[in-house]
C-alpha cells in the first residue's frame, strides 16, 4: 500500500547562495547538528600498503556494503543534519605515482562527486586526510630529520591537490588537514612542535592554492584529538600563521567514557557501562556508570569554550558516538534504561553545543546494522534501507536541534509548473496520480513523504 504523508510545512523554491565571506566562528554555528561518513572513504579494500593506487574506487564498500548516492545525502538532511564530514585516504591505495605523491584522478572525481551531493544539498562539508594507513598520523613523534621533511613534502603535495580540485568551491566545503594526529600518552615538547609543523604546512599548502581556498575554514587537530591535551597547549594553537583571518577552527573528539562507549566485554579491573547518566541507572546493577558522566562532559565542553571559543577560535568535535547494545540476553539488565543512556548522551552533547555556542558535534556511523549482543554497534542510520537505525541516539539528537524539512533550498527548475518534484528539483510527475517510488518530495510547495 503507497501512503502519502503531507507535511504542511512551506518551503522555499529558491537556492540561497553564499556571499559575504563568513568567519570560522559563524561557520561552525552552522553546521550543528553535524554527521560522519563513517569509515567509507578510508577504507583500503585489503590492500595495506602505502603509496600504491591498488585501493581503487572499490574502497568506497569494502568496510561497509553500501554505495553513497544523493538520496542517503537527502536522508541525512531530511533527518536534521546541517553538515556531513567526509573522512578521506589518499596515500593509502590512491597514489598513481608515488614519485610525485599523484593522487588518482579517477578517486578525487568520486570524492568530488560525494562532496557535490552534499553541496547540492546544502551541507556544509568537512573533508580531511583520515589515518590514510597511519603515513603521518602514526608518526607525528617522529624526530629523525630526513623523516620529517619527507613527510611534510607529502603533506604539501596531498594538500595541494585537493586544494586545486575544489578551489572553486564556497565556504560550505572545509578541510581539515589530519584526523587523530597519535601524541602518545604523555606528548613531549619536540612531539607538539612537530604537530604545529605540521598543520602549519596544511594551512600554507591550501592558501598557496589561492582561489575560494582563501576564504575556506580549515580545521587544525588538537594533540590525539583529545581534549585535556589539546586544552593543555591551547596557547600554542594561535600561535599558527595563517595568512586569511579568522578562518581556523581547532578539532577535538569525544568518546568518553570508555567503558560506556565502546568496552565490548566485563574486564578483571572493571565492568562495561550500560547505563550513563545520573537519573538512567539502574538499582543494584554492576554496569552503572561510575565516572565520566554528564559533569564529566560538561567539564570538558567548558574547558573548549574557555581555552578556544571565548578566544575566537571555534571547535569541530569531528566524532562523537557511544556503541548502542542488545541486552536482551541478560535478565538481569533493562534494555529501557540502556536505550534512554543512548538517548541522553547523545542529547546531552548536543545540548551542550548548541548552549554554549561555538562548537559542532559530528556523530559517527558505521552503517553496520548488527548489534553483536551486548558488543553494540554505533550506527545511526541504515544506508541501504534510508531509515534510521538506532533510534534513541536519533531522538536524542532531534530533541536537542530539532529536525529540518530538508527541502529549504531546493531549487525548482521550473516554478510555473505544479508537478511532483524530488529533492534535487527534477520533476518527476505531473501530479500524484503517477506511481512513484518511496521518497520525499515537493508537491504544490509542501513536502510530502511517499512510503
Amino acid at each position: 500500500m503507497r501512503r502519502i504523508l503531507m507535511i504542511l510545512l512551506a518551503v522555499g523554491l529558491s537556492t540561497i547562495g553564499m556571499t559575504a565571506q563568513k568567519s570560522a566562528m559563524e561557520v561552525v554555528n552552522a553546521m550543528s547538528p553535524g554527521w560522519n561518513l563513517g569509515n567509507t572513504f578510508e577504507a583500503s579494500s585489503g590492500q595495506g600498503a602505502l603509496f600504491n593506487n591498488k585501493a581503487g574506487l572499490n574502497a568506497e564498500t569494502s568496510w561497509q556494503g553500501t554505495k553513497t548516492t544523493p538520496e542517503l545525502i537527502e536522508f541525512v538532511k531530511a533527518q536534521g543534519f546541517r553538515s556531513v564530514r567526509i573522512p578521506c585516504a589518499w596515500v593509502l591505495g590512491h597514489i598513481s605515482d608515488a614519485t610525485q605523491y599523484t593522487i588518482d584522478k579517477d578517486w578525487m572525481a568520486r570524492v568530488r562527486e560525494v562532496v557535490d551531493y552534499c553541496i547540492k544539498a546544502d551541507l556544509y562539508v568537512v573533508l580531511n586526510d583520515h589515518w590514510d594507513g597511519g603515513w603521518l598520523e602514526e608518526h607525528i613523534a617522529d624526530t629523525d630529520q630526513a623523516k620529517v621533511a619527507k613527510n611534510k613534502e607529502v603533506l604539501k603535495a596531498v594538500w595541494t591537490q585537493i586544494a586545486e580540485a575544489f578551489k572553486d568551491y564556497d565556504q560550505r566545503l572545509i578541510f581539515a588537514g589530519l584526523n587523530e594526529p597519535n601524541t602518545e600518552d604523555s606528548p613531549k615538547a619536540t612531539t607538539i612542535d612537530n604537530l604545529l609543523a605540521y598543520e602549519q604546512v596544511f594551512i600554507d599548502a591550501v592558501r598557496a592554492v589561492g582561489g575560494k581556498n582563501n576564504d575556506r575554514v580549515l580545521v587544525v587537530q588538537g594533540p590525539s584529538t583529545n581534549i585535556d591535551k589539546t586544552v593543555k597547549y591551547a596557547s600554542r594553537f594561535f600561535q599558527l600563521n595563517d595568512p586569511a583571518k579568522n578562518l581556523l577552527a581547532i578539532e577535538v573528539h569525544y568518546y568518553n567514557p570508555w567503558q560506556f562507549w565502546g568496552m565490548e566485554k566485563d574486564e578483571s579491573w572493571g565492568k562495561v557501562f550500560y547505563y550513563w547518566g545520573k537519573n538512567n541507572h539502574l538499582s543494584g546493577s554492576q554496569h552503572n556508570a561510575t565516572w565520566g558522566e554528564e559533569d564529566t562532559m560538561r567539564e570538558q565542553m567548558m574547558a573548549m569554550k574557555t581555552n578556544f571559543v571565548d578566544k575566537g577560535m571555534p571547535v569541530v568535535i569531528g566524532e562523537f558516538g557511544a556503541n548502542w547494545r542488545n541486552l536482551s540476553a541478560l535478565k538481569s539488565e533493562n534494555q529501557a534504561k540502556h536505550d534512554a543512556s543512548i538517548r541522553f548522551h547523545y542529547y546531552e552533547l548536543h545540548r551542550l553545543c548548541k548552549e554554549l555556542g561555538g562548537m559542532v558535534p559530528m556523530t559517527w556511523d558505521i552503517n553496520y546494522t548488527n548489534q553483536g549482543g551486548v558488543k553494540g554497534v554505533m550506527t545511526l542510520i541504515d544506508r541501504k534501507n534510508l531509515k534510521i537505525y538506532c533510534k534513541p541516539a536519533m531522538e536524542g539528537i532531534i530533541e536537542a536541534y530539532g529536525k529540518s524539512s530538508g527541502v529549504s533550498r531546493v531549487k525548482i527548475a521550473n516554478p510555473e509548473s505544479k508537478g511532483v518534484y524530488n529533492l534535487r528539483g527534477q520533476q518527476m510527475a505531473d501530479d500524484l496520480s503517477a506511481s512513484l517510488p518511496s521518497g520525499i518530495y515537493i508537491y504544490q510547495n509542501e513536502k510530502l513523504t511517499i512510503k
